[in-house]
């Protein structure tokens, strides 16, 4: 059985439909009966009032799973109405079934002509996993005259017009209220667009053969803030400064002192023992009235650095570092000391345009920074967030935290996280920058890269 923490891409979910249905006989009728029961049940959970549901549904088996809802609704004596798109009737085997027994029982299907009714529930059954295409044509008609009603929307395994794998909206798309997932939690519904569509997300695992997992392997793994005390033991009560590791923060050029100290700042407050900052002259002062705790030492040039370096544990090098000639050289600095790393901000560019592999480092990239490591746009790597935190890890050899919401940690040979956390107020200047000090300093207390 899938660890609910799971993640899976669409071709895993596939396999697993394709053998539990294999073995369970009747060609996946008991699934799909599974399914819209479910849905019905989930409906009746989160809108119990509801006198009047809507569900629009497509061709295929998602559309099957609308029409086993649609039964259970009609049946239970409320008002259904159910729309298709016009010229596609049910193209499968068991679409085809689950309409005919709704048409069996009393209902009707309608073509859609442009408008919807007002109904309490409106529920997507259109297009299921796979489908990774913007919508045209009727399609598209239905999906913009969903979203402009005002019911909520229950949607059935994905949100018509989202990528289930890469998290991409590459057309119109249904703005669900809930999303109801079958079987497995699908990867790209919990980062990038897909998060303007999901609404709240709900999984149904129905009941499957035991048999029907084997070689089907998650595609990535979702993190939430439960987490954490698997990761953070409580410190010994015999503790002192060394064992918590000695961070170097290493930036702050003419006019961004303030990036260095927030990134220093919270190197600090996620643990750090002991804390030292390169940064330039002028920002000594302020430093050390705003963290006395912290060893603050003016760099002018990269003559300095060294000794500095000799103490540290772990070195984050980025935040307000610029890309003159100041900057250039402590970076320089830095990449051959052979410590740990955490790089960010400029760091990045500089990387960028000397790419090559690291040793024993930590890349934190916007998906503007990730654009210009992969030599890509922007626009690319939002349309496909897994696959670009994978290429960075594995093109830079190093664990690389692709921010943004649904941040996506990768490493070479490992199974991507997926980070659960965090929420729109944190899209602000500066948040990376916190970040890189939390990371830099969790490193330093012995936790490893990847983790």
């Amino acid at each position: 059985m899938a660890n609910l923490a799971d993640l899976f891409d669409s071709r895993a979910a596939r396999s697993l439909d394709a053998q539990a249905s294999a073995l369970a006989g009747e060609a996946g009728w008991g699934l799909m009966a599974q399914a819209g029961q479910a849905a019905w049940q989930c409906l009746l959970q989160h809108w119990p009032q509801a006198r009047q549901v809507g569900v629009v549904v497509g061709s295929g088996n998602n559309g099957g799973d609308g029409y086993v809802l649609a039964r259970h609704a009609l049946q239970a004596g409320l008002q259904v109405q159910v729309v298709a798109l016009p010229g596609s009737p049910s193209s499968t085997p068991l679409a085809q079934r689950a309409a005919t027994d709704f048409k069996s029982a009393g209902g009707a299907v309608a073509d859609f002509n442009g408008e919807l009714a007002q109904v309490d529930v409106w529920v997507d059954a259109l297009f299921g996993l796979g489908f990774a295409r913007a919508p045209s044509g009727a399609a598209q008609a239905l999906i913009e005259a969903l979203n402009a009603q005002r019911a909520p929307v229950l949607a059935l395994d994905v949100p018509s017009g989202v990528d289930a794998d890469r998290g991409c909206v590459p057309g119109a798309a249904v703005r669900a209220t809930l999303t109801l997932q079958f079987i497995v939690a699908h990867r790209g519904l919990y980062t990038g667009d897909a998060l303007e569509y999901t609404g709240c997300r709900q999984l149904a695992p129905l009941t499957l053969p035991e048999e029907a997992w084997q070689g089907v392997v998650a595609a990535a793994e979702c993190w939430m803030q439960s987490r954490l005390p698997d990761l953070l033991p409580p410190r010994r009560a015999n503790s002192h400064k060394g064992d918590s590791g000695h961070v170097l923060c290493v930036g702050g050029n003419h006019g961004s002192g303030g990036a260095i100290a927030m990134a220093a700042e919270a190197a600090l407050r996620a643990g750090a023992g002991l804390l030292s900052i390169g940064t330039r002259q002028d920002h000594v002062g302020p430093l050390l009235a705003r963290l006395p705790e912290a060893m603050t030492h003016a760099l002018e040039d990269g003559a300095a650095l060294p000794a500095l370096l000799a103490k540290a544990k772990v070195v984050a090098i980025g935040p307000g570092l610029g890309q003159d000639e100041w900057a250039r050289a402590l970076y320089a600095r830095v990449l051959q000391s052979g410590l740990p790393l955490v790089i960010d901000a400029d760091a990045l560019n500089l990387l960028a345009q000397d790419a090559h592999a690291m040793t024993d480092a930590i890349l934190t990239p916007h998906p503007g920074e990730a654009a210009r490591l992969l030599e890509t746009t922007t626009a690319a790597i939002q349309a496909d967030r897994y696959g670009s935190a994978q290429a960075l890890a594995e093109r830079y050899h190093a664990v690389v935290v692709l921010k943004g919401a649904g941040s996506i940690v990768a490493a070479p040979n490992r199974t991507p996280r997926l980070i659960a956390a965090g929420n729109p107020g944190m899209a602000v200047g500066g948040m990376g920058d916190l970040l890189t000090g939390i990371i830099a300093s969790l490193r330093a207390q012995g936790l490893p890269a990847f983790d």
